[in-house]
């Protein structure tokens, strides 16, 4: 049996799938789906928001930075969380925190309320992600790993359109206050849903007990995790990946569209969705690839990296005032690949954590996309406001963290990879001793 093909060994103990996992997980993934549209609703409400609060570039891309913040500080507590606590506890609380985060920045009268209520926001939101894929580890065999984290993703890419095919236009229709307090009803659907049908895992697959001694446990989850290549690999591979994508959708696509490219708003916005649905479409794509052909994880994840950085670089210095509509095209359609291509670092940790470290791992992953996602926002801002609003230099700050991120990737590749393989190993030598 070839290297490639040892992943998709279904290990002793492995849940069996099927129509309930589907319900559980789903619930999840619902939960999931509504923090991505809380998240993005401020991408499509930044000009909204600049007016309302009376805010300059920096102060607006403060309340990214802030969510970004929260969210990435948050990774880690919430894996050990998530490890200790189960995910029906943690999912419920993130419900309750995103749902109210996202109705105090509805009622904000004051920039500075709105940027709390973001950051109680981001710390909901921080509770999602990790717990869906614990549910998708607890309840679908290993061999399903990868697709079903991809669609996991998809899924949270469906908040974004909705964030972009209904938000916006209700800001228009209804207002700021009436669209930002409608949309938070949807938090409440969500956590009714978690109380009723949410499990943490099957029943006759419980996880062993693991002893859990305070500060004591903590610093051991965070280093054994830590101390693996696939671990740290996975955390750049989601650093590089993510973040042109999650920068150009969260808060400054819509404006370079508008104010640097001369499109209107409604033109601006079909580009947003466009980035969307071509995400959705990679997802599935890269998931089927990656779940059939381990080895193809690096070349995926650099090559998508790669062709973000050519047409990045094509948009923003091509000669004359607006490039033309045909690059603005092909460039949205590869920055739908970044978050696919994210996904691939939670596929190198994973192999290499055990199942009692999922969630501890999955947020040092996490953490990665969301830090670069969070330097950029603040770079893009500082340059605009420095530069009286030059898109060209704002926007290449992208490359300094793309260029930090493939040095990461190609010094830990290899490492990470013999370790992965010296795991395999032992987990066949088990499971042949395993007895029947």
């Amino acid at each position: 049996m070839s290297s490639a093909a040892a992943p998709t060994l279904s290990l002793p103990g492995d849940p069996p799938g099927g129509r309930r996992a589907v319900l559980v997980w789903g619930t999840g993934v619902a939960v999931y789906f509504v923090a991505i549209i809380f998240r993005t609703s401020l991408g499509v409400a930044g000009l909204d928001a600049a007016d309302r609060f009376h805010v300059n570039a920096s102060a607006l891309s403060t309340f990214s930075i802030l969510q970004l913040l929260v969210y990435a500080g948050m990774q880690i507590p919430v894996g050990l969380m998530v490890d200790r606590l189960g995910t029906k506890k943690v999912l419920t609380l993130g419900a309750v925190l995103f749902t109210l985060g996202q109705l105090g920045f509805a009622l904000s009268p004051s920039y500075g309320m709105a940027l709390a209520s973001r950051a109680l926001l981001g710390c909901g939101d921080a509770m999602t992600f990790i717990s869906v894929l614990r549910l998708g580890a607890r309840w679908f065999p290993a061999r399903r790993g990868p697709l079903i984290g991809q669609v996991a993703a998809l899924f949270g890419m469906a908040g974004n359109l909705v964030s972009t095919l209904f938000i916006a236009p209700a800001l228009h229709e209804f207002g700021w206050t009436t669209t930002f307090v409608g949309s938070s009803a949807a938090g409440v659907v969500v956590l009714v849903l978690v109380l009723l049908f949410l499990k943490d895992h099957p029943d006759g697959h419980e996880p062993p007990p693991v002893e859990h001694a305070g500060a004591a446990y903590v610093r051991k989850q965070i280093a054994a995790s830590w101390r693996e290549p696939g671990t740290r690999l996975g955390m750049w591979v989601h650093f590089t990946t993510q973040f042109p994508a999650m920068v150009f959708l969260l808060l400054w696509g819509l404006p370079f569209l508008v104010e640097a490219q001369g499109l209107s708003r409604s033109t601006a916005g079909e580009l947003l969705t466009l980035v969307v649905l071509s995400n959705m479409a990679f997802g599935l794509v890269y998931g089927q690839i990656i779940a059939r052909h381990h080895a193809a994880r690096a070349p995926l994840a650099l090559g998508t990296v790669t062709v973000t950085a050519l047409l990045w670089a094509s948009t923003i210095f091509y000669p004359g005032d607006h490039a033309p509509m045909w690059l603005l095209i092909v460039l949205c359609v590869v920055l739908g690949a970044c978050g696919p291509a994210s996904m691939i670092g939670f596929d190198f940790a994973r192999p290499a954590n055990p199942p009692e470290r999922q969630g501890t791992a999955s947020g040092i992953v996490n953490m990665g996309g969301f830090i670069a996602s969070m330097t950029t926002l603040f770079a893009v801002g500082v340059l605009l406001d420095a530069t009286g609003d030059n898109y060209r230099i704002a926007f290449a700050s992208v490359f300094v963290l793309e260029a930090l991120g493939v040095v990461q990737i190609l010094r830990l590749y290899s490492r990470a990879t013999h370790r992965e393989r010296d795991h395999h190993v032992i987990s066949r030598v088990e499971a042949v001793h395993v007895p029947a």
